[in-house]
């Protein structure tokens, strides 16, 4: 596992974080972050993994968000994904950068991650963001983005 270094590949043509062709999960703390590195090693994971700590989290990929919402929230869902990632970086979680290679699927993947304990994941794919892991709401119903997430303040 590598150090996470954020590249202009690992955007969107408006600067915004969105990694195509990756997964990036959040773990509670860094030890099982490392052990979903290992599992995923061990199931055969052919992708690369890049580990990402709250800071840099927090440094690197919610400086992206910049002022992409200002004066008005953002039509795409890389930006309410990006406010997850700091909601969730800015309560200790590290982070996975996950490539999905060739023969990878996210369906093992997500087992494998979340046997770890992640809780959050997100695949990124040509113009779609996928939540992998359902974060369940209060009340019970199905919601696309969770608690923790915000549009830019009026001004």
């Amino acid at each position: 596992m590598k150090p996470f270094v954020l590249d202009a590949t690992m955007t969107s043509l408006g600067g915004v974080f969105y990694p195509t062709g990756h997964v990036f999960a959040l773990f509670p703390d860094e030890d099982r972050a490392r052990q979903a590195a290992a599992a995923l090693h061990a199931a055969g994971h052919a992708g690369g993994i890049a580990h990402a700590s709250p800071d840099v989290i927090l440094q690197e990929i919610v400086q992206t968000l910049g002022t992409a919402d200002t004066p008005l929230p953002s039509v795409g869902a890389e930006g309410d994904m990006v406010r997850r990632i700091a909601d969730l970086a800015g309560t200790g979680h590290h982070g996975l950068l996950i490539e999905m290679a060739g023969k990878d699927h996210a369906d093992a993947l997500v087992s494998t991650i979340a046997a770890q304990g992640a809780v959050a994941a997100f695949h990124y794919r040509a113009f779609i963001i996928e939540d992998l892991i359902a974060t369940p709401s209060p009340d019970g119903a199905q919601q696309s983005v969770t608690v923790g997430t915000h549009a830019a303040p009026r001004s």
